[in-house]
């Protein structure tokens, strides 16, 4: 009768173990705060095996060594502190080996690591330890100390791996979010240096090319000869500028959701036109010829008059910029049911099938900034496409590769 006993009491206590091992698995899959991981961890561990306490030890990339992330009834930041050497010492041996070990007698091995025991005032009598495996390398050591009610068994040791492989998953992916997070931190704290810097730019050097514009203006009037050409230069050049300080000035407004939208019942087609009239200059001094596809019909769309030109005119500048000289370049629109439908294409250098979307990204080019030969922030597609698609609309990028010319392509819905 008493054996009957026994029997089902080791019964029940399995299946009281199946059912934390289970509850543990779902903690750790739905928990990805690593303090509270490695606390749920040696807590679950040490009551699983029912011993006086559990510890898990990490490796230690930078420097060779395992330290302790967690360890039950003591503080972590002081445990943290002292270095476990991965050469003689218990835990050390578990994780070079990758094997689990049981020691019944702990004091009596020569790798029993002492310090750690003199420092939070705890005797181990016995060890069992486990390594935590993921993917196809060691991370760490997961042990339980000073076993309540006789010595570890091999039960044990499995019990205690498969805790192992669980936490080892779930200390990957907490690590692996942190890391995400603080990438993500960083990332946003350079945008914002970046937005600083270009708006504190823009603003501080539109004073001084005010007053380069208003004199080389003043010099134009009273200039002759070779003198007007070089005045026509500077103002030339000031106007270039002025349009790139214009370009980070909307980026940065763009960036910070700030850009102040006016919209009102216009037709693109009158949209393209303004557009096209912006650079019939540039388009000349590259003899490239400028041809509308789009019908009489006004197709009317609700934008602004002002940044939709704006958006068009950075798309016409690329095409320009990378259109060989006396070629085409189109400009059109149609209907499309609810939508408006206007696109620009050029018969220049193309683009490769991976960068239809990164051109869109800020101060994005194909060619390497240290060898390209085409001029530009690589910011006017960016501004593009912020102002038609915060107006509702979509913009995107059409090339069959490089040589092979590329279309832009915009669509905005109907008034």
């Amino acid at each position: 009768m008493n054996t009957t006993t026994g029997r089902l009491r080791d019964i029940e206590g399995r299946q009281n173990q199946l059912l934390r091992l289970v509850e543990l698995s779902v903690i750790l899959n739905s928990t990805l705060d690593l303090d509270e991981l490695l606390q749920q961890i040696t807590a679950t561990a040490a009551e699983l095996l029912d011993c006086e306490g559990s510890s898990i030890l990490l490796y230690d990339e930078k420097n060779p060594r395992l330290y302790f992330a967690a360890a039950t009834g003591s503080d972590p930041a002081e445990l943290a502190k002292i270095p476990v050497p991965i050469e003689g010492s218990l835990a050390g041996t578990i994780f070079r080996t990758n094997q689990p070990m049981i020691l019944n007698n702990v004091e009596q091995d020569p790798r029993h690591y002492s310090l750690v025991a003199d420092k939070i005032k705890f005797k181990t009598r016995t060890l069992l330890g486990v390594p935590m495996p993921i993917k196809d390398r060691t991370m760490g050591v997961l042990e339980a100390v000073n076993k309540r009610d006789g010595q570890f068994t091999e039960r044990d040791v499995a019990i205690l791996s498969v805790t192992a492989a669980h936490a080892a998953i779930a200390i990957n992916n907490a690590r692996l979010l942190q890391a995400t997070r603080q990438a993500l931190k960083q990332a946003r704290q350079a945008n914002e240096i970046k937005n600083n810097f270009l708006a504190l730019a823009s603003h501080e050097l539109r004073t001084p090319l005010g007053i380069i514009i208003g004199y080389a203006t003043f010099l134009q009037e009273e200039a002759k000869g070779e003198l007007s050409d070089h005045v026509r230069h500077v103002l030339t050049a000031a106007s270039q500028m002025k349009s790139l300080l214009d370009q980070m000035s909307n980026l940065t407004l763009l960036q910070a959701e700030q850009l102040d939208i006016r919209p009102q019942k216009i037709s693109i087609q009158d949209i393209l036109t303004f557009a096209s009239d912006e650079i019939t200059y540039p388009a000349a001094r590259h003899n490239l010829e400028l041809t509308h596809a789009f019908g009489d019909d006004p197709l009317y769309v609700r934008v602004d008059q002002e940044k939709t030109t704006l958006a068009f005119v950075n798309l016409l500048n690329n095409a320009i910029r990378f259109s060989p000289e006396e070629s085409q370049i189109v400009i059109g629109a149609v209907d499309q049911g609810n939508h408006v439908l206007a696109w620009v294409q050029d018969h220049g250098k193309g683009i490769p099938p991976d960068k239809l979307q990164k051109i869109f990204e800020d101060f994005y080019q194909v060619e390497p900034p240290n060898t390209r030969s085409y001029g530009g922030l690589g910011i006017g597609l960016t501004i593009a496409k912020g102002i038609i698609e915060v107006q509702g609309g979509k913009i995107w990028a059409e090339s069959e590769g490089l040589g092979k010319g590329a279309t832009f392509k915009v669509t905005l819905p109907k008034a």
